[in-house]
């Protein structure tokens, strides 16, 4: 053939058209689609569009009609292929979005569409919502379902359940038909599936095998679920992307995930951060992941009271891990000397650039004896005084002494107004300040945990010196409070403590919670782990602080520790 004519052939190429991948965008515009008539610029667009195979609505709030008037447009779209709907009914009643869902399913189903991507993420539906997707999702429209993504979605146990049936169906119904349903993205994090909803998504998967990516972050999922979700991804070897971040693994779940990871070579990105993992755990996972994982690029193990030999044995096993990028090991317990050693291990193996900071370790259990008064309180260089003796033994470290911090803040101008600064300033006998205030009343279970909620309102995330001194106080309070209500101390306490937080109702209907009870759960979650709480009151709470309430969910890190605590003790 001439060049000649190889230009031309070429050029005639470069003229020829191929339907291309069009996707209509309507993304954050605001706007509240309630009638047809608000939806109609949308629907004139749908309708004139040659070939639609996006449609992006996220960032506007749409009603029943409005849906049912889009539904009919999408309908004379068969190659529509990607329903990007998150954050698309803000503000809607729970009543409203199921039967708007049926409208949209609906409508694709009689278009005959096979769709590759549905994310309905953002959009707090609940197990109502799911009602209205059960008839789509088990449609020959989903056979060809690539990916699905549901994160917060309040789901919750029933939710979850209902969506494992209807994939499960899917999955049935498509290899009846010789059409094998391949599902490759599954996100669902912040939905409460808790074990039950996690065993049952862990069926379908072990079902499909064809998964590359799951995020299940935030959801309460404990080592039974853990062990459920390990076994199913050994069946998807291709998994490459693995998130279940912020649920508690413990040890045990760390282990059988542990016996599935070398099945899961073609693994890129780990995420088992805020997984109260331990030392034995990151060992467990550390090993598994010695020979082997070639393409590993990200392994986040933050947050898992992992001491430094632990980390030390998990940075050593990412010596033959070409690919890394990134590894981090930030906010466990290393303490001064594992964090050297740690970067040590790291910058031998030429990979130092890979390892993220470390500057939020929580120091090792060794320094805090060796440093600390005992309670895990490190003592400053400036407050000591060689060889001088203290009559408050709280205050004597291995032969030296602190100088005692003076009362400068009355008991009542604290009870007036409680503030971190006026706490410190009740001086280093706060405690017995306090318990001198409450008097008789330490008896009154009510007003204790008054003066609790008082004290450990005050307490924030980063500032550990308001910390311990709430710990401090509540530990007397509650302490005394409970030996004085032996009796029926077990119900009492954790009844009044759920009334005061504001996640059940008292007797009291001028009581107002406060917004905020981020302090209350980090100094619960000190007072549950000891000797004096009563282990019935931990199951309490165990239940209560586990299901859905708004003013929990606005303290979700503080929430998540005292649960995994709840769970551990």
């Amino acid at each position: 053939m001439a060049s000649s004519d190889v230009s031309d052939v070429a050029d005639q190429l470069a003229k020829t058209k191929v339907d291309e991948q069009y996707e209509l965008n309507f993304k954050g515009r605001g706007l509240k689609l309630n009638t047809a008539e608000d939806a109609k610029d949308i629907i004139k667009e749908i309708e004139e569009c040659r070939t639609m195979t996006a449609l992006r609505l996220e960032g506007n709030t749409m009603g029943v009609e409005a849906a049912e008037a889009i539904a009919k447009a999408i309908q004379k779209h068969p190659e529509f292929k990607r329903a990007l709907w998150s954050d698309m009914f803000t503000g809607r009643l729970k009543t409203e979005i199921p039967k708007a869902l049926q409208f949209l399913g609906d409508s694709m189903i009689q278009a005959g569409v096979g769709l590759v991507e549905l994310d309905l993420s953002d959009n707090a539906f609940g197990p109502n919502g799911v009602v209205g997707l059960v008839d789509f999702i088990k449609s020959p429209s989903c056979y060809t379902l690539q990916e699905l993504r549901l994160n917060n979605n309040g789901l919750g146990i029933g939710g979850g359940k209902m969506l494992a049936e209807s994939l499960t169906e899917c999955h049935k119904r498509s290899m009846e038909a010789g059409k094998p349903f391949c599902l490759k993205v599954f996100i669902s994090g912040r939905n409460r599936l808790e074990n039950d909803g996690a065993m049952a998504l862990a069926k379908v998967f072990k079902l499909v095998g064809t998964l590359e990516e799951v995020a299940m972050p935030q959801n309460g999922i404990y080592h039974p679920g853990i062990t459920a979700l390990a076994d199913a991804f050994s069946q998807n070897p291709r998994l490459k992307i693995l998130n279940l971040s912020d649920n508690t693994f413990t040890q045990a779940g760390a282990k059988s995930m542990a016996k599935v990871l070398p099945k899961l070579q073609e693994i890129e990105v780990i995420n088992f951060s805020d997984c109260l993992l331990k030392t034995e755990g990151a060992l467990a996972l550390s090993k598994a992941l010695k020979e082997g994982h070639t393409k590993l690029k990200e392994l986040n193990l933050y947050g898992n009271e992992i001491n430094k030999t632990g980390a030390n044995a998990v940075a050593e096993n990412m010596e033959n891990k070409p690919a890394l990028l990134r590894l981090d090991l930030n906010c466990n317990m290393l303490g001064e000397e594992g964090v050297d050693e740690v970067r040590g291990t790291m910058e031998a193996m030429g990979k130092l650039d890979a390892l993220a900071s470390l500057s939020e370790d929580e120091g090792s259990d060794e320094e805090d004896e060796e440093h600390g008064d005992g309670d895990g309180e490190e003592i400053p260089a400036e407050e000591e005084r060689e060889g001088e003796v203290v009559d408050d033994p709280a205050l004597q470290v291995k032969g030296k002494a602190i100088t005692p911090k003076k009362q400068t803040v009355s008991i009542k101008e604290f009870v007036s107004f409680p503030s971190p600064s006026k706490l410190i300033g009740l001086g280093d006998q706060r405690a017995q300040v306090i318990t001198d205030e409450l008097g008789q009343d330490i008896s009154d279970m009510e007003k204790a945990v008054q003066m609790f909620m008082k004290v450990s309102s005050v307490v924030t995330q980063d500032d550990m010196e308001t910390k311990e001194a709430a710990c401090q106080c509540a530990d007397r309070i509650m302490e005394e409070t409970i030996q004085r209500n032996a009796d029926v101390a077990a119900a009492m306490v954790a009844n009044t403590l759920l009334v005061y937080l504001g996640v059940i109702k008292g007797e009291d209907k001028k009581y107002r919670p406060p917004s905020n009870i981020t302090g209350p759960l980090l100094i619960l979650e000190h007072m549950v782990r000891q000797p004096y709480f009563p282990k019935f009151s931990r199951e309490i709470l165990q239940t209560f602080i586990g299901k859905p309430n708004p003013i929990l969910d606005h303290a979700s890190t503080a929430r998540h520790k005292l649960l995994q605590t709840l769970f551990t003790f």
